[in-house]
């Protein structure tokens, strides 16, 4: 069995987290539950912070926390140094009670409304990423109406298509996110922005898509965003101080899936940057990454607790848990593939072979199909590991279920980071019937 971060096995054959004993989490806090591991957060920050300052390189390494958010999650970005990536105004909102630096938060988004527009502007953010036309409109407008500047960032497809998930790639020419590299859209953004009193153009942006496991991708994508920023400064005697390569560094789910270390992907985007900036005489920029599942993703577990059992002859043995697609979208969406262990017979056989479903009402709310496991008991402890990322960030109340307890561990202790959600919160925002019939 694959173990991660600070996990192990204690003397009672139970998994362990951050050295706190899965059930016991389960029993004070209840099931479902998302607990993460801090350590494994803070080991993957500092891998991808200290790579760059040993090499010499200048850079921003932002926490794309579309991921996971809330508050304490912010908190800890802060104390290791990270930069952080929004994508609403509500995670904007949230990082700003933090307390996080705002001078260090990047909003990104492709529909950014006039109303979050103006909270980063409030709030002085660090930067924005433009993404469309109809953007750069708007922050001319509200840059000149506040006489207010704002740094920004020119996001741009560079035609890059990354192997994994189409619903997951997004560097490619068909892409909502940009502007297009190759068909002219980013030299016209170029010109709408280059000369603009309050808007500060820093450099490009790029993301290539999500759980890669190769270096490839980024190194073409830098060299595509290299060579276009001397043509800019041949052109325009533009600087390019900044060069954001994005995210989407793989992590390990299953056994098949081989990633690399967070200082491997590191490396081969300044190796790339550095050889074009010589090649093509230009001032090496700094590089800003944008790392969210790489840090997260298998910094988390899901606890749910066994219930129903179902054996269908000759075909497959279900069990069911108290949780499933509203705590965790991404296999009926992706296709996604996890596993599993029982976190009270960890040392026990892995005997049957199980589909492990949730409650939710939908032929489709499956977590795992065909996992081998340790023999199933009604109020068993199920632990799901690497759902740390777009588990709890893309949970809903379908069927009116509410949302998970998280729960972040280190070092012995472990503490709540956001309550469970209760009924009472379900209908929280519910009005009575006001109309009268028949009026």
């Amino acid at each position: 069995m694959h173990l991660y971060g600070t996990q192990s096995i204690n003397e009672n054959g139970h998994l362990t987290i951050g050295g706190v004993d899965a059930t016991e989490l389960a029993k004070e806090y209840g099931t479902p539950l998302f607990v993460y591991d801090l350590e494994l957060i803070r080991r993957r920050a500092r891998g991808f912070i200290e790579t760059f300052h040993k090499l010499g390189v200048k850079a921003e390494v932002a926490y794309a926390s579309k991921a996971f958010s809330c508050i304490a999650i912010y908190q800890l970005a802060h104390e290791e140094n990270l930069s952080l990536d929004v994508v609403s105004g509500g995670e904007l909102y949230t990082a700003i009670q933090s307390g996080f630096p705002a001078e260090r938060i990047h909003f990104h988004g492709n529909n950014k409304s006039y109303a979050e527009l103006i909270l980063a502007f409030d709030s002085n953010i660090g930067c924005i990423v433009v993404d469309n036309f109809y953007e750069i409109q708007l922050l001319k407008e509200i840059s000149e109406t506040k006489k207010q500047s704002m740094r920004i960032l020119l996001r741009v497809t560079p035609g890059v298509e990354a192997h994994t998930h189409d619903f997951i790639t997004t560097g490619q020419a068909d892409s909502k996110f940009g502007f297009d590299l190759n068909s002219g859209q980013a030299d016209q953004a170029f010109n709408e922005v280059r000369d603009h009193e309050y808007l500060q153009l820093l450099g490009l942006h790029c993301h290539i898509g999500s759980q890669i496991f190769e270096t490839d991708g980024f190194s073409l994508a830098a060299k595509k965003l290299m060579k276009k920023i001397s043509e800019w400064k041949d052109q325009f005697k533009f600087e390019c101080t900044v060069l954001n390569l994005g995210g989407g560094f793989g992590i390990r789910y299953t056994e098949e899936d081989k990633p690399l270390e967070p200082q491997d992907y590191v490396e081969e985007m300044i190796k790339t940057v550095q050889s074009h900036a010589v090649e093509l005489n230009l001032s090496m920029p700094e590089i800003w990454i944008e790392p969210g599942r790489s840090l997260v993703g298998d910094a988390g577990t899901t606890l749910y607790t066994i219930g129903s059992h179902k054996t269908v002859p000759n075909i497959r043995e279900y069990i069911a848990v108290d949780g499933g697609m509203s705590d965790n979208i991404r296999p009926a969406l992706y296709d996604a593939k996890y596993e599993a262990v029982i976190a009270n017979k960890v040392n026990e056989q892995k005997t049957t072979t199980y589909t492990v479903a949730g409650k939710l009402c939908e032929s489709g709310d499956k977590l795992i199909i065909d996992a081998p496991l340790q023999q199933a008991e009604s109020g068993d402890i199920l632990a799901v590991f690497c759902t740390g990322a777009y588990g709890y960030s893309m949970a809903s109340n379908y069927n009116r279920i509410p949302r998970p307890a998280v729960v972040f561990v280190e070092s012995g202790q472990h503490q709540l980071a956001i309550n469970r959600e209760s009924y009472e919160n379900i209908v929280q925002n519910d009005l009575p019937l006001s109309l009268k019939k028949g009026e």
